[in-house]
């Protein structure tokens, strides 16, 4: 067994012990699918109680380090992206971040995405894109169905690049960002006919491979996206957000 455990004496010992097991899970010495002692021996190792031991590996299980694949067996996991770029989001909310701070990283991720996609495209990506796209138009003036729409096509891009830091470091940005058309929409009605347009030269750009060309209208998105903040006064202002949602 490689798992090392010392006695703890602090506050909180639940989240000392969840730290020190995720500490050895990203070092490497629990690769996934090791299998974790049982409570008791937790409990002996750490110099706890079960009951913290059960506490610590809850916090393990929701941030997606540990899994269980029977209700006695549990076992090193690896977090899905999608956990780790929740956690990021959610304390960007916490750090109340700006318009102007996500659009001003978007700015690079979002080119870069579409370069990518360009480079790696598929006649199924492409034509999931395209259905996408469809769909797009046929929800113009859905707020709502809009952002989710507009959301999963962007998301569809990141990962046809097959760069996972890249997939990881835009979500949380882009979840955001995307969510603020909530916002811009009601004071920039073009919003919605210049995003359409703008999906549809990404789209050609992918399909024909021209990464370039992709890059560019990627980037003019965005920054078209930035002109319809400075239009609704939005700048500096925090995206509304949906806690379910992050």
């Amino acid at each position: 067994m490689s798992l090392r455990g010392q006695p703890l004496k602090v506050n909180y010992a639940y989240r000392q012990i969840a730290d020190a097991i995720q500490a050895q899970i990203l070092d490497g010495s629990l690769p996934p699918g090791e299998r974790l002692p049982g409570e008791v021996a937790l409990a002996e190792m750490f110099g706890v109680t079960r009951s913290t031991v059960r506490e610590g590996l809850r916090q393990l299980e929701s941030d997606g380090l540990v899994h269980r694949p029977s209700p006695r067996r549990l076992e090193v996991a690896m977090p899905q992206i999608d956990q780790l770029a929740t956690r990021a989001g959610r304390a960007m909310v916490l750090m109340k971040v700006t318009f102007r701070e996500l659009w001003q990283v978007a700015l690079e991720t979002e080119p870069l995405a579409a370069a990518l996609a360009a480079e790696h495209a598929t006649p199924d990506t492409v034509a999931q894109l395209e259905d996408l796209h469809v769909r797009l138009i046929e929800a113009e003036e859905d707020e709502q169905e809009t952002i989710r729409i507009d959301t999963e096509f962007h998301s569809l891009i990141a990962e046809m690049g097959q760069n996972r830091v890249l997939i990881l470091a835009r979500e949380p940005i882009a979840l955001l960002l995307y969510r603020g058309f909530t916002q811009v929409a009601p004071k920039v009605p073009q919003a919605f006919g210049r995003q359409i347009e703008a999906h549809a030269h990404v789209l050609a750009a992918i399909r024909n491979r021209d990464q370039e060309t992709a890059r560019f209208w990627a980037r003019r998105h965005i920054e078209d996206f930035w002109r319809g903040i400075q239009i609704a006064g939005l700048e500096d202002e925090t995206p509304m957000t949906n806690a379910k949602a992050m």
